[in-house]
This record gives structure tokens, sequence and C-alpha cells, in this order.
């Protein structure tokens, strides 16, 4: 990252009349650098450190830019009865997405919070499944997902969001056949 910045800083150097920003001695004066610097950040080439940092890795300009394209993959995602999306229902919205703080290990964190239609809803786990399927097939890298039902929206929430959340679960269920049809049938893209 040092590097970076000083490769910056003297690129503009370069560029700048450096008779007119050095003093006697040749460094560059307080004032400069702060006028460099702020040029820099207004820049394209902006410094992203922390999250950011890794997001623009990943080919984000945001944590908003990540949450869209979440979003974007999971409004096609067909509800196993109706013939609707889980856009259209309402199931998923684009305020259950949150892009969280990063793991130590750098892999971003992301949020995802779905509301079944009704408390009782029995295909609860399948519609958790479909997101999980969708996202981590959608997306060209590893990010670490989180599925939760809507707090108060499900009779047996802490059940199912344990089942949605265990690997070992979801490769199970994704061995089923039959089960792994009807996911695909949910998450495959209209023609």
């Amino acid at each position: 990252m040092l590097s970076y910045i000083k490769r910056k800083l003297s690129e503009s150097d370069s560029v700048a009349n450096s008779s007119s920003n050095s003093n006697s001695n040749g460094s560059t004066t307080a004032a400069e650098l702060v006028r460099k610097t702020s040029q820099m950040s207004l820049d394209n080439g902006a410094i992203a450190y922390g999250e950011d940092a890794l997001l623009h890795e990943l080919g984000y300009r945001n944590a908003t830019d990540l949450q869209e394209t979440i979003y974007d993959l999971l409004r096609t995602i067909r509800d196993p009865e109706k013939p609707c999306t889980l856009e259209d229902l309402n199931v998923i919205y684009e305020d259950g997405i949150f892009v969280m703080q990063p793991t130590r290990s750098n892999v971003s964190v992301v949020r995802i919070e779905f509301n079944p239609t009704v408390p009782h809803c029995s295909l609860a786990t399948l519609i958790g499944l479909c997101i999980r399927v969708k996202v981590e097939r959608g997306l060209p890298h590893n990010i670490k997902l989180d599925i939760y039902i809507k707090k108060g929206a499900h009779q047996t929430e802490e059940e199912i969001n344990k089942q949605i959340n265990d690997k070992e679960r979801i490769a199970a269920a994704m061995e089923n056949p039959n089960l792994r049809e009807l996911v695909e049938n949910c998450i495959k893209d209209e023609e």
C-alpha cells in the first residue's frame, strides 16, 4: 500500500512543475503533499482501504454494489409452489441483504434475510437452500453467506436457520436427486 502511495506521488511529481513546488533542498512542502493526496482521492485511482479494498479487489465499487449484484441474482428465484418469483412475493427484498465486515482471513461476509409468506411455510428450508445455491453459483468469488429467516416471521425459524447454514446438511440435501431437481427448477434462469 505504501509503495502504491509513493508511486502515485512520484507520478504526480513528474507531471507537476517541480521547480515551483519544491523548496530549496528539493523536498516537497507539506501543502504540496496535501494537494497531491487530495487530488489522488478525487481521481478514479482513489486509495481504498479496509473493507472497501477487499470489495475493489473483487470488482465492486462498494458494499452497495455487491448488495445490488446479489439482489439481482435472487430476484429471479421462483417460488417452489406458486408461479411467482420470490421478489414478487416479497420473500426477498433489497433491504434484507447486508454486507458485513470481512472475516480475519479477508473473506467477504454477506447476510441475507428472507421473509416466508406465512409463519408455518413448509418450504422455508427449500427457499433458503435455493438462495444459498443461487448466490454461490452466481458470484465468481468466494464469500461467506449467512442466511436467516426474518426474526419472528416463522414458527420454527431457529431450526431452519441452523439447517440452511450448516455445510454438511446443505451438502447432504444437494446429494438427494429429488431435492436437487426442485432447487434447479427454482433457480434456473428464465429463457
